[in-house]
């Protein structure tokens, strides 16, 4: 499993209109082979600031199957024209895990 991570900053004032054709394009996403899940998360200290995670089963499912097909043509018609600087996108892989997070983090 691959983590897709893209920092997404948002044309000052868009944030709304964004999080709109978000709600369109994730669909899009969902629906492609090899998308195992995804969070679109904002920022709480900057505004017009996101975090968008998907994971991938493989990386070739994300950077051949999904950047080639018709249907990102029409993410990049719902998105693109929103990010303001356009974002460098970064994948990681899994290293270590912990099965259960709320009992390794909680406070004691």
């Amino acid at each position: 499993m691959f983590l897709e991570v893209a920092p997404l900053h948002i044309r000052a004032g868009q944030s709304a209109e964004f999080e709109l054709a978000f709600a369109q394009a994730q669909q899009i996403i969902a629906a492609m082979p090899g998308c195992l899940s995804h969070t679109l998360q904002r920022c709480i200290e900057r505004a017009d600031e996101y975090l968008l995670l998907v994971e991938w089963d493989t990386l070739e499912a994300h950077e051949v199957g999904f950047r080639g097909s018709a249907q990102y043509q029409q993410w990049k018609a719902l998105l693109h024209h929103f990010y303001e600087p356009f974002p460098v996108v970064s994948h990681y892989q899994i290293i270590a895990l912990t099965e259960s997070p709320t009992s390794v983090c909680s406070p004691s």
